[in-house]
């Protein structure tokens, strides 16, 4: 490889400058490559890589050194811009025949000063944090370059009393400041008491900005206005989506009034079978979390109140039943599998590529798979509307999974 080239051709030190995006246990990945090729040319590598959000993409910094030996001799923080200064013991260069084509550079420079010896640089080895503060790290820095880099400086977005929305408002302060983030109520007939108290507990808890405004008056005004036109004909899905039209449009509303830009919060669990509605939830500028599974959504949230040591997302949020709230004592169980066995399923087939036989040969029920897989085929066109939103996976919706709509790929 070019590494062997090099120090084939007398290079005493490799500077690889990368633009490596973040995913999921990456960060081991790269130190691991980087040792091994220092050790298979006996030569320090210093590899050094970009901070910044980029769309979809977070690239998380993480610049780290390595002797010889491939051993780690500094390493830069994940996900902040600094300066990472290290001393590399140089070894006598063995000139090898230059059979390699490449040009050698002679190792003795004159200098008309003599260079006095500098104290040794203090030895830096930032710490490797867990998945989760990662994951959180990452969401924080794509959505504040997201933001700031096209021209906005505050955010807005639908507080629900539930959990994607909490996270997402904590994960904005984080990113933004809590100034900066505006959360708005939006109840219905068939909002809980509850939720609306989860709501409001959130926003203090965070210091945020939060206004209510009921969605009554407008849906009960569409359900007069197509009154005439659905005569005979049930309510249904149709007035479901209603409501979280009504919020979209309303988010927005505030959006172009104040110059804000709108946070979506769904969860990729939802976006891969379809569990939204088309402008309505999925209504915004910038989907956060659109590549975290439910389940992490729970595991996050923990996350952030145990590192606050205090409650930030109310524990209400946390343990009740989710639910769109749309249709009285709806419940998200009540049209999916638990979160649990669906993540599991979801996880096999869109991010490892898996048949239905082969997940089903895995021990997962089959028509509960079949059920799942038919449900992500079928809502291709759904996700192909959808906001951007920063990619912490192999394999997210958008760029890295992106089938025909009308050929349809079938599972």
């Amino acid at each position: 490889g070019p590494v062997a080239r090099a120090r084939a051709a007398g290079a005493q030190l490799c500077i690889n400058i990368n633009g490596s995006p973040f995913e999921r246990a990456k960060s081991g990945e790269r130190e691991r490559t980087v040792a091994e090729r220092a050790r298979e040319t006996s030569m320090p590598i210093a590899y050094v890589n970009q901070v910044c959000g980029q769309d979809e993409l977070v690239f998380d910094g993480g610049s780290v050194v390595v002797d010889s030996d491939g051993g780690v001799m500094a390493r830069a923080a994940h996900f902040v811009e600094e300066l990472l200064v290290v001393d590399v013991p140089i070894t006598e260069r063995v000139v090898a025949q230059n059979a390699t084509g490449v040009t050698t550079v002679a190792t003795a420079v004159a200098v008309s000063t003599p260079l006095a010896k500098s104290a040794p640089v203090a030895k830096r080895i930032a710490e490797v944090t867990d998945d989760y503060e990662r994951i959180l790290a990452a969401l924080a820095l794509g959505t504040r370059d997201y933001v700031h880099k096209n021209g906005f400086t505050d955010v807005v977005l639908g507080l629900s009393g539930g959990i994607d929305s909490a996270l997402v408002a904590a994960i904005a302060v984080e990113a933004l400041g809590a100034t900066h983030v505006h959360g708005v109520s939006m109840p219905s007939r068939y909002s809980s008491d509850g939720s609306q108290t989860d709501a409001a507990d959130l926003a203090r808890n965070l210091g945020i900005d939060m206004r209510t405004i009921p969605i009554e008056p407008a849906f009960a005004a569409y359900l007069q206005m197509t009154s005439d036109a659905f005569a005979g004909r049930p309510a249904d899905l149709t007035e479901e989506n209603l409501q979280s039209r009504v919020r979209g449009t309303t988010l927005m509303a505030l959006s172009n009034k104040f110059g804000w830009m709108v946070l979506t919060t769904g969860n990729k669990s939802e976006l891969a079978v379809g569990y939204f509605t088309l402008y309505g939830d999925s209504v915004g500028g910038f989907a956060m979390i659109k590549d975290i599974f439910k389940t992490d959504v729970y595991a996050l949230s923990h996350r952030i109140n145990e590192r606050a040591g205090r409650e930030i997302i109310p524990t209400a949020t946390l343990t009740k039943a989710p639910s769109a709230e749309l249709r009285p004592d709806q419940r998200d169980d009540q049209s999916l599998p638990p979160y649990d066995v669906l993540d599991a399923v979801l996880a096999l087939y869109v991010e490892q590529d898996r048949t239905a036989a082969e997940i089903i040969a895995l021990g997962h029920d089959e028509s509960l798979v079949r059920r799942i897989v038919r449900l992500v085929d079928n809502n291709e066109y759904k996700r192909r509307q959808l906001a951007p939103g920063v990619r912490v996976t192999s394999k997210a919706f958008g760029k890295d999974r992106r089938l025909p709509i009308t050929n349809s790929y079938r599972g």
